[in-house]
């Protein structure tokens, strides 16, 4: 994975934020930069490389690549400390299967785990590692 690795998140979902939280915790070589798809960032990277409208929860940027839904998912896992990288062996179910399970949770995350009135504030340490213009 080269440096330019982003992670773009619902910065109004609270399943999101937990995503960048726990990636935040995990991500022990600094591997990931972060920006909220509702930032002036986030849209501009969105438009930059063509992420469609209706991708509304997570979206990883490799090396110039934007990846979605499953995908996206897997390879962030697959940068992390162990035991995270292990999930990669979920990259061998058909996309179909793994894109249709990321999209039932993507439509009831906000049911399930709630949305914030406000995207996430970035504290004092991680700042360096958000995008947010």
């Amino acid at each position: 994975m080269g440096q330019d690795s982003i992670l773009l998140f619902d910065g109004e979902c609270n399943l999101c934020n937990g995503s960048v939280d726990f990636v935040i915790r995990r991500d022990k070589k600094r591997k990931f930069r972060f920006s909220a798809l509702q930032s002036p960032a986030g849209a501009r990277l969105r438009r930059s490389l063509a992420v469609p409208p209706q991708v509304d929860s997570l979206v990883l940027i490799e090396d110039g690549v934007a990846y979605i839904r499953s995908s996206a998912a897997l390879r962030v896992a697959r940068s992390l400390n162990m035991p995270w990288p292990l999930l990669w062996v979920f990259i061998l179910v058909p996309r179909v299967v793994r894109d249709a399970v990321y999209d039932w949770i993507a439509r009831n995350r906000t049911i399930w785990f709630g949305k914030r009135d406000a995207c996430r504030v970035s504290t004092a340490e991680e700042r360096s590692r958000f995008i947010e213009h």
